[in-house]
């Protein structure tokens, strides 16, 4: 059904999830350290990376930052109990999702199906007139070829980040709880916490400031949610 990179230096976990992932169909290319990774997935274009945060050579983060320089591929963080401080730096740095170790087989497989399923389309109630081009100013998103600009340059975003932008923009003025952006960008049976939607909301704001300091189109109003500015 879909390529996925697993990275892990734990030999245990490289076969134990690979028998899961090819279980359900998935074609899976394992890899113990980040720097055989990227070169592996810039060269074979996975469809999903499943990648562990502490390995030796380069670790998850540094293969993460180096990866989103060159492609956007959709990217699941496994994390030990410990690592908050990870997550929340990985979530940052543009991953898609992350589980927490000890996990499940059958919670990794759902997150797994939850982020393809993302990458492979945008959720209707979140798209404008059922995948057509968005305009809000100097803003343009187009689902169907997962292109955004902003004052006419390129601002390249992961699927996670495009699904949360394309909710906020699709209602300018609108105010969004941080629910309803989970369930623009993530299936209804995956739970993810509100630190969740902050990271990628930071990023986002990032992203567009590398070419425009003085973004601000998207507004806090603190304990309550998120909007996108109208005008």
């Amino acid at each position: 059904m879909a390529k996925i990179a697993l990275v892990d230096d734990d030999q245990n976990i490289l076969t134990s999830v690979s028998i899961a992932l090819e279980s359900e169909g998935h074609e899976v290319i394992p890899y113990e350290d980040g720097a055989q990774a990227l070169d592996g997935i810039l060269s074979s274009a996975p469809d999903l990376v499943v990648s562990d945060i502490k390995m030796p050579r380069m670790d998850g983060m540094e293969m993460l930052r180096k990866l989103r320089q060159q492609s956007q591929v959709p990217l699941i963080f496994l994390t030990s109990k410990d690592e908050e401080i990870d997550e929340v730096l990985g979530l940052t740095l543009g991953a898609d999702d992350y589980v927490k170790k000890p996990f499940s087989q059958r919670l990794l497989l759902e997150r797994v199906k939850a982020v393809l399923r993302r990458a492979a389309s945008a959720p209707a109630d979140t798209a404008d007139e059922a995948g057509q081009v968005i305009r809000r100013g100097e803003l343009t998103l187009d689902p169907l070829r997962h292109a955004c600009t902003w004052k006419g340059q390129n601002v390249t975003l992961t699927v996670t980040e495009f699904l949360i932008l394309q909710s906020l923009a699709s209602r300018p003025g609108f105010v969004k709880s941080r629910d309803a952006l989970m369930d623009a960008a993530y299936d209804d049976q995956v739970y993810v916490d509100d630190r969740t939607i902050d990271s990628h909301i930071k990023r986002i704001r990032k992203k567009f400031r590398v070419g425009d300091k003085e973004f601000d189109q998207i507004e806090t109003l603190y304990g309550v949610g998120y909007k996108y500015k109208e005008g």
